[in-house]
């Protein structure tokens, strides 16, 4: 007999089972882009991420805890992730995370706003993240799944990563506004 996707109805929107729902690290990612040169962009990932959604009863009860693992950058430079992981940027061997811990959740329709903090380098400074419902499935083994996809923008120097180098032609070789993008498969625990 089929098991049924677990889901409920809040205010004409199908939403996820209250309950406690961990990241999937293997069906998840956190990705970035950064100005380069002042005219492209460079992106990157963190290959290493770990957490949980907890789904409230009342949905704005609900709250999320996300680990990054600094030293997992990748920007398919692996001189530029050096440097990236080096006392210039992340200082991945005084602060090997990254941590997301939400205060507060805002439903707008199908979009909702989760607000918290972000801790990069030891420096914490108040984050919101744009989250979409993508959707609830039953995997074929049989677990409850839920997938999120997430996006802000932050001043990576409000977290103490200013190091930069002029350019001869006038601006910087990095900006200062980082784009983050994270897609969040997470599995009802049971």
């Amino acid at each position: 007999m089929a098991v049924a996707t677990e889901t409920r109805t809040v205010d004409g929107v199908q939403l996820p089972a209250a309950g406690r729902w961990d990241i999937d690290r293997s069906h998840s990612s956190v990705e970035f882009s950064v100005r380069h040169l002042m005219v492209s962009k460079v992106r990157g990932r963190f290959g290493e991420l770990s957490g949980t959604v907890a789904i409230g009863d009342v949905p704005e009860e609900s709250s999320v805890a996300v680990v990054i693992e600094a030293a997992g950058i990748d920007t398919r430079d692996s001189g530029r992730d050096e440097h990236l992981r080096s006392a210039d940027f992340l200082d991945v061997a005084g602060h090997p995370t990254l941590e997301f811990r939400s205060r507060a959740v805002r439903g707008r329709g199908e979009r909702w706003e989760v607000e918290g903090d972000l801790t990069i380098r030891g420096v914490t400074r108040p984050v919101t993240l744009d989250v979409v419902l993508d959707g609830v499935a039953l995997s074929p083994w049989g677990k409850q799944v839920a997938g999120f996809t997430a996006s802000t923008e932050i001043d990576r120097e409000d977290f103490g990563l200013t190091w930069n180098q002029a350019l001869e032609t006038g601006g910087v070789l990095v900006g200062r506004k980082v784009a983050v993008n994270l897609s969040v498969e997470a599995v009802l625990d049971r």
